[in-house]
């Protein structure tokens, strides 16, 4: 999970003057958590199992957050961040935002 993690990261990479705002990257941040979720096939069919799962995703977004906020916002391109934001998933929705440069 972790190494995907990274390269979701290490795709929307850009230095940009224009860059995004710190709303845009927050969502993005809770964009690519969902999606990364969605790919590991984390589904759940019972309250305790939606908790679970919110729990897991939150304490993954604050654990991220500072960082991913950070480089977000002064080496991505809004272009990017958009694009991802638009993307239904992992491997070819946001891989092809780094396609789009």
């Amino acid at each position: 999970m972790m190494r995907r993690w990274a390269c979701a990261v290490a795709i929307l990479l850009a230095a940009c003057k224009n860059g995004p705002s710190e709303d845009q990257c927050k969502e993005l941040l809770d964009h690519l958590v969902d999606l990364e979720f969605k790919k590991a096939g984390a589904a759940a069919t019972t309250d305790a199992q939606k908790q679970e799962i919110a729990r897991q995703k939150t304490a993954l977004v604050e654990a991220k957050t500072t960082e991913f906020i950070d480089t977000c916002k002064d080496k991505t391109a809004k272009s990017r961040v958009e694009c991802a934001l638009a993307a239904s998933d992992l491997d070819t929705g946001v891989a092809k935002c780094d396609e789009n440069k």
